[in-house]
């Protein structure tokens, strides 16, 4: 059986920000030392990367002249260093719209930044002013950065906790550990080739993923051993990456395309199995379904079979909550913090982890298509938010 590929190696950095160069050093060279010890055991390893606590947190009460400085600083030492991409964590609940619109500056020219705002805990709820804040981050990355990209760098969490290994929503809190996750959608096609009945969904897919992802574990538990660092678990999230299709594999079940009756009961019997398994996991480990990352979810969306709706939906029993989803350029905040809000109150009321990384298009209006030049995202039909 093929080996899956490592989506992401993340480190998480247990330093306060401002971090010192001997913290990026160090995380530096353990993830060098993690993705050269995946590949000689065989895997492709796609990205790695260092996840800090959360920055504005640490920050506080710092100018936002000296936030963007350190930001530019912080940038040039990754690079040096040979970080590929870096998250710094969520402007915390109830944090002032003023200090959430200094992410925008703090991502714009700088795409291997990731950025979030925590819109809604569980504890506290929803914070509707927070949300608002995130909208009008986003609709500033859309206008100010190329093609609207910045977006891909940037979310709105409600009820994420730390420890995830996925972008942009990581962050971290605790002892310096290390998380791994797979690009998973190639073991539910597997697990689902041929067709499945209902009832053999969760089963035949936790068998599968237990099957892959063990020996993942095994080698990030003893990677984490050598480097003298906690091991964080593993997000079984099965991710797609375009062709490799997350929306392919749950069509091969035989309930019909995505879209169609019976695909929330096909959503949550995945999740069931994603979350079956007895291996030590982190991170939201439930279906994703990123409209853009996937070819064939593209295709759906374009074709009106899938709509934000329907993810809200399927958000209630399986992942992540809206993931890059393409909105018209000219989205009003209104709409769009109505959007983020309607995520974070299915997060509290459901106690669980979801997210928006909403991607408005710049100069585009609903009824055209988007033209990204990003080989991370599929390009598909812009549809109205109403």
């Amino acid at each position: 059986m093929p080996k899956p590929p490592v989506r992401a190696i993340t480190i998480g950095a247990p330093e306060p920000h401002p971090l010192p160069e001997t913290t990026i050093n160090r995380g530096a060279a353990a993830l060098r030392q993690t993705k050269a010890a995946f590949e000689e055991a065989g895997y492709e390893v796609q990205t790695t990367r260092l996840s800090t606590r959360p920055f504005l947190s640490d920050l506080a009460g710092w100018p936002r002249e000296s936030i963007v400085s350190y930001a530019h600083q912080l940038h040039e030492g990754l690079q040096g260093a040979g970080v590929e991409f870096c998250s710094l964590g969520p402007a915390p609940l109830g944090t002032s719209p003023e200090t959430i619109d200094v992410l925008a500056d703090v991502i714009i020219g700088r795409e291997e930044l990731n950025c979030s705002v925590m819109v809604a805990t569980t504890g506290a709820g929803l914070d509707v002013s927070t949300a608002r804040s995130a909208a009008g981050v986003i609709l500033r990355l859309a206008r100010e950065t190329e093609e609207g990209f910045g977006n891909f760098n940037f979310a709105a969490l409600a009820c994420v906790g730390p420890g995830s290994p996925f972008l942009p929503a990581a962050y971290h809190t605790g002892p310096a550990n290390l998380t791994v996750c797979l690009q998973g959608s190639g073991i539910v096609a597997e697990a689902l080739s041929g067709g499945a009945e209902l009832p053999d969904v969760a089963p035949r897919v936790r068998e599968k993923l237990t099957a892959h992802a063990t020996p993942v574990v095994g080698l990030a538990e003893s990677q984490a051993a050598d480097l003298g660092v906690n091991f964080g678990g593993i997000d079984l999230s099965p991710a797609p990456d375009g062709d490799d299709s997350i929306a392919a594999a749950m069509e091969q079940a035989g309930h019909g395309p995505i879209g169609g009756p019976g695909t929330l009961a096909l959503a949550a019997a995945i999740t069931a199995g994603v979350q079956g398994t007895s291996l030590p996991t982190c991170g939201y480990c439930g279906l994703m379904l990123p409209v853009m990352e996937d070819v064939v979810l593209a295709q759906r969306w374009a074709d009106d079979r899938v709509g934000v709706e329907q993810l809200l939906a399927y958000s209630a029993v399986c992942g992540t909550g809206l993931d890059t989803v393409p909105l018209p350029g000219a989205s009003p905040l209104d709409e769009v913090a109505n959007l983020i809000c309607d995520v974070g109150s299915l997060a509290v009321r459901l106690s669980k982890p979801l997210s928006a990384r909403l991607l408005p298009v710049p100069g585009k209006l609903a009824g055209e298509r988007t033209t990204f030049s990003s080989p991370y995202l599929v390009n598909t039909l812009i549809k109205p938010l109403d």
